[in-house]
């Protein structure tokens, strides 16, 4: 199966220009590891395994399990009011948006970057420039004075303002910054070495550069394209084996009591017939059963695609420094995968 699998991932790339690392594993044994592209095309720098990527909203699971974290700790609850946990007047917000609104993206408020229609992520720091988005408070201008977009708990509405509320709810109960938060509970507690939140004008050692392709051949980096720090909706950095270290912490109950978990993994939205969320987490059914937990994440200069199989405890890892091509690959494995029957 390594073999069939090297051959697909090749010929997806070759087709689209596929620019990152690819990392497959069961529990057992390593499947499939494969990079390709430059972290750096000035100096010729290729991708690694051990490379660093911008995962974009895939960070909404690491704000999951912070707030997870804190329910246990007694600090809130999921029932808890956003007015009770944040000292902040959103004078237009509902008072009955609850913690659980806003992890399932039930909450109904605005966003600031609302992706059912709005498409070019650019568009927002005409206005606001982004070397200046370092805080999750400096978000709070863009969607503080807006309307509610639903009633609460209305309909599932994919919302990036509701995890900044989150990672602000993060930062109120620890007394903590988000950043040093997740450093500190997730990433060391889960042996993920080599991620972190970074500044794109202040990047470390061996973390690629975001590119945007054009048409005509020529491209640029996505320096002036996103906020110059992530925060708790999206924007850290990990390399492709940190994501495997994640997902074994998290399924061995090392950052969470089992009973949270299993919460956490627990479909609480419905997007379509197959298409679920949990908190912080994607979850596709097949046949009424768990084909998988996936979170993925797009912004320029930026793909990322991650999938565990719980039935058959394998990891697939897609991280990309353009802005697309993780899924491509991810779906061409998947289907292999199922193939060959090992997704039953």
């Amino acid at each position: 199966m390594n073999i069939n699998l090297q051959e697909i991932v090749k010929s997806i790339q070759k087709r689209i220009d596929f620019s990152g690392a690819v990392f497959v594993k069961s529990k057992e044994e390593l499947l499939l590891k494969q990079n390709f592209g430059y972290a750096n095309r000035s100096e010729q720098i290729e991708n690694s395994s051990s490379t660093r990527f911008g995962i974009a909203s895939g960070c909404k699971l690491f704000t999951a399990i912070a707030i997870c974290q804190l329910v246990e700790r007694g600090e809130i609850s999921f029932d808890s009011k956003l007015s009770d946990c944040i000292k902040h007047n959103f004078k237009h917000f509902d008072d009955k948006v609850t913690i659980h609104h806003l992890l399932t993206h039930t909450a109904g408020i605005p966003d600031y970057f609302d992706e059912e229609f709005m498409d070019d992520f650019e568009e927002l720091w005409i206005q606001t420039p982004m070397y200046r988005m370092r805080t999750l408070k400096d978000f709070l201008p863009l969607f503080q004075d807006l309307p509610m977009k639903l009633k609460v708990g209305e309909r599932f509405h994919y919302n990036n303002a509701g995890y900044i509320l989150l990672g602000l709810v993060v930062e109120q109960a620890s007394q903590c910054n988000f950043d040093e938060y997740i450093q500190k509970n997730i990433f060391d507690k889960a042996g993920m070495t080599n991620a972190g939140f970074f500044e794109l004008d202040a990047l470390p050692a061996n973390t690629a550069q975001g590119y945007i392709d054009f048409d005509d051949g020529t491209w640029k980096t996505n320096i002036y394209s996103l906020p110059a720090k992530g925060g708790s909706d999206g924007g850290a950095f990990v390399a492709v084996h940190d994501l495997e270290k994640l997902w074994d912490a998290l399924m061995s109950y090392s950052l969470l009591s089992e009973k949270s978990t299993k919460l956490l993994l627990t479909p609480h939205a419905q997007e379509n017939q197959e298409d679920y969320y949990g908190y912080g987490v994607w979850i596709k059914k097949r046949n009424d059963a768990v084909l998988k937990y996936h979170i993925m994440g797009y912004d320029p200069g930026v793909s990322f695609h991650a999938a565990y199989y719980p039935d058959v405890s394998i990891n697939v890892v897609v991280c990309s420094n353009k802005s697309n091509g993780a899924f491509d690959i991810v779906k061409g494995i998947e289907e292999q995968l199922i193939k060959t029957k090992t997704l039953e």
